[in-house]
């Protein structure tokens, strides 16, 4: 594995930096939170005119993408949309425009991240069910839905649909989506094998966007470190600290290597059924501890909203548990070394 990014791909991460920082810089961030809509409109269009969500990307493009959109911890549908739907339609021969909006509708009410974790239904006219977490349902041209019955696209304007928004513990925006006899179109019926092929690229940029928003957190904290005192020294001096931010880089810096040995694994065509599973589970856990170590530094005022360490905080423990979360994904590495 070469270490070395091209020059193009380090064009490629500052372009991606720029647009985040003119479009979705942490004021915005903050504006944004428990919006019905949820994302910058100009934010979504750039990275569209720019080209940086293509599906025809590296996977090890993809992940530079992603992980400065986690950096800027970046509301927008690209994850779901660009990345989750699209994939999933392309592997069922159904591609979709890119600038369409099209979010999943998995996760059900006390179920699992598996197969039998979906009950909602198709008859082959109309959808009957409940999902939650589903991310910008409200602003999407249409919703992907999982069904016992198939993959299934649903206008989220049609009769049938009705939409509750959710509070997160990251403040972002998820809503309920309750399907009562909702028309749909079935895009493929034998769907799981694909559905867990995309989420293997899925959770390889989820984890590249934990790296990304870890790396910002401990900056700061770092940055914090140096120049708050306390009794006539910098906090940085004082060798508990010290450890606790030297433990931070060293896993956050194993966490990014992982991440990209599974980028440029998939992007050779390898298998990444261990390493995508493993990538983010540890990345998360690390964007998460590391968010909660920072905490601890800023001291009390880091809860307070003034503060920006406690957007990645919140952030990171959303991340951790969407998606497949560390018991789902622990299971998939347990079955890839025992089996």
């Amino acid at each position: 594995m070469d270490l070395d990014f091209t020059e193009e791909q380090d064009l490629l991460r500052e372009t991606v930096r720029g647009v985040c920082a003119r479009h979705c810089g942490l004021d915005v961030v903050r504006q944004l939170e428990d919006d019905p809509v949820g994302y910058p409109e100009k934010l979504w269009t750039q990275l569209l005119e720019l080209g940086v969500l293509d599906p025809d990307l590296t996977m090890l493009d993809k992940a530079i993408v992603f992980q400065e959109l986690g950096r800027a911890v970046a509301p927008s549908p690209a994850f779901a949309s660009a990345v989750v739907s699209a994939g999933a339609l392309a592997r069922a021969h159904r591609p979709a425009p890119l600038e369409e909006i099209i979010v999943p509708a998995w996760l059900e009410p006390e179920r699992g991240f598996g197969p039998n974790g979906v009950t909602a239904t198709f008859d082959g006219e109309v959808v009957r069910g409940v999902k939650r977490h589903v991310p910008f349902a409200s602003s999407a041209d249409r919703l992907l839905v999982l069904t016992r019955n198939g993959l299934v696209l649903v206008d989220p304007r049609a009769g049938g649909v009705k939409l509750t928004q959710q509070m997160s513990i990251s403040s972002d925006t998820q809503y309920r989506v309750d399907f009562a006899s909702a028309p749909g179109e079935l895009v493929v019926a034998d769907y799981w094998p694909l559905w867990h092929d995309t989420m293997l690229d899925a959770i390889i940029l989820a984890a590249a966007q934990a790296v990304g928003g870890a790396r910002y957190a401990l900056d700061i904290t770092v940055q914090y470190a140096k120049d708050r005192h306390q009794f006539d020294k910098p906090l940085g001096a004082f060798q508990a600290l010290a450890h606790y931010l030297s433990d931070a880089v060293t896993a956050l810096d194993g966490a990014e290597l992982l991440v990209w040995e599974a980028a440029w694994a998939r992007s050779e065509g390898r298998p990444v059924t261990k390493l995508a599973p493993m990538a983010k589970l540890f990345a998360c856990t690390t964007f998460r501890d590391i968010t909660a170590m920072a905490q601890q530094i800023f001291g009390g005022v880091g809860f307070t909203v003034e503060y920006d360490i406690q957007l990645y905080f919140r952030r990171a423990k959303q991340l951790q548990l969407s998606w497949w979360d560390d018991r789902h994904l622990e299971e998939l590495v347990a079955a890839e070394v025992l089996d």
